[in-house]
């Protein structure tokens, strides 16, 4: 079985990246870069 990522970003880097991602100035590797951060943020409890 595969370990599962215990790595998680922080919450001031995951709304950073959510900018990068929503700003169009930006290139497709930062934009990358930033989606990585993001897939790495805990799922949010709201239902």
């Amino acid at each position: 079985m595969a370990k599962q990522n215990m790595k998680q970003t922080s919450h001031t880097v995951a709304s950073k990246a959510s900018k990068i991602l929503n700003d169009g100035r930006y290139s497709a590797t930062s934009k990358s870069v930033a989606g990585s951060a993001l897939a790495q943020t805990k799922p949010s409890k709201k239902k």
